[in-house]
């Protein structure tokens, strides 16, 4: 079945998705986003998709098909992750009640104007209990009154080659009743081995705590496959700049080797709130990466009060570059904006990685279905 298959990105942030598709053969055409330095960044590195700027509850499934130059019908697949704040662990408030919950049902909407043949959707794990469980309900139910089958499951993204344990409810299904196919996992044990973040940055130009020297060489030739995947043929490293940390944050940061935290940094150097933390709280604040090991999930702030964004070796936290080569975009990406609105891009989006397994695996599906054989997947 030799076929170039369509989407549209809803939610599309930079193109976290976008990109992972387009790597699996799809062509997009279209994107929606309110953030204005994702929009940037989202035409600047997918200039064969059109970027409709706003929020989502502004644009009609008319807009969308006429940017796309198709019909209601003709669209073979609609993507998407509905802002996630509103399901986020981190959200100690996060529940239905929040309106950004019910963006979901946007989506929705839209499937009904579009009618596409299939539809994917993905989000937090939260949400499998945000509500009791509610909104899962909902989203299922949402696509059963529209006709589509539809399944879910959390795939973690480590199990895939992205260097980063981070695990995503994605929802894939369509209205023909094709059997869904998910990713067969290809790293972790028997398989190929996880991809470390040695692998993933090991390569970038070193950096001092403030350090910007724009746009810079590599600070060595590939070593590996990940490396080369990324470089995609780029000469220079873009996005590349330290964040400027307080003298009292660098002086914690000598105290705290490769694997360590909190737990290491003297207790007359801890932040006030944290001399009263117990133990086995904060598991992941002021963390050291380790060379050999995986990142922590790479949120829309690499603050090491957040987690474990500590270089392995420099006393600094990492750079938008190596967020963005943990979540496996390539080195041509460029991040618009200023660096803040660069980490949330990085964050928010969908590893490529995983947006092209995700692709393969509904090309997969359909050729499975016509009896052809299946080259596309991988």
């Amino acid at each position: 079945m030799d076929k170039t298959y369509t989407a549209i990105d809803l939610f599309c942030g930079a193109g976290g998705l976008t990109e992972g598709l387009r790597q699996a053969g799809f062509h997009v055409l279209a994107g929606n986003d309110f953030d204005e330095a994702a929009g940037r960044t989202f035409e600047a590195t997918h200039r064969e998709a059109k970027f409709l700027p706003g929020p989502v509850q502004d644009i009609s499934a008319g807009a969308l098909l006429k940017a796309a130059g198709l019909r209601k019908g003709e669209l073979d697949c609609l993507v998407g992750g509905p802002p996630c704040q509103a399901f986020s662990v981190y959200n100690h408030q996060r529940g239905m009640h929040d309106e950004r919950s019910q963006l979901f049902r946007e989506y929705l909407r839209l499937v009904e104007g579009l009618n596409p043949r299939w539809v994917v959707m993905e989000n937090v794990t939260g949400i499998t209990s945000a509500g009791d469980g509610e909104a899962v309900q909902a989203i299922l139910r949402g696509f059963k009154q529209l006709g589509y089958h539809v399944e879910h499951k959390v795939l973690r993204a480590e199990d895939y080659g992205v260097p980063q344990e981070r695990r995503r409810v994605v929802f894939i299904g369509n209205r023909e009743g094709i059997p869904i196919v998910w990713p067969e996992k290809t790293h972790g044990e028997g398989l190929k081995p996880f991809t470390t973040i040695r692998d993933a940055i090991g390569d970038l130009p070193a950096l001092k705590n403030g350090e910007d020297k724009g746009i810079q060489p590599y600070a060595c030739e590939t070593a590996g496959e990940y490396q080369e995947m990324l470089r995609g043929g780029s000469n220079a490293v873009l996005n590349h700049s330290a964040p400027r940390l307080a003298p009292i944050n660098i002086e914690r940061m000598k105290h705290i080797p490769a694997g360590g935290s909190w737990r290491d940094v003297p207790y007359d150097l801890l932040p006030a709130g944290m001399k009263k933390a117990r133990r086995c709280d904060h598991t992941k604040r002021y963390g050291r990466m380790t060379w050999d090991g995986l990142s922590c999930t790479v949120l829309t702030k690499c603050d090491l009060h957040w987690g474990a964004y500590i270089h392995p070796e420099q006393d600094r936290v990492i750079t938008v570059r190596e967020a963005a080569r943990i979540q496996s975009f390539p080195d041509w990406f460029k991040f618009e904006g200023s660096r803040t609105e660069q980490y949330v891009q990085v964050g928010n989006a969908v590893p490529p990685l995983l947006g092209r397994r995700i692709g393969h695996c509904i090309q997969a599906a359909e050729e499975f279905v016509y009896a052809t054989p299946i080259a596309a997947a991988e």
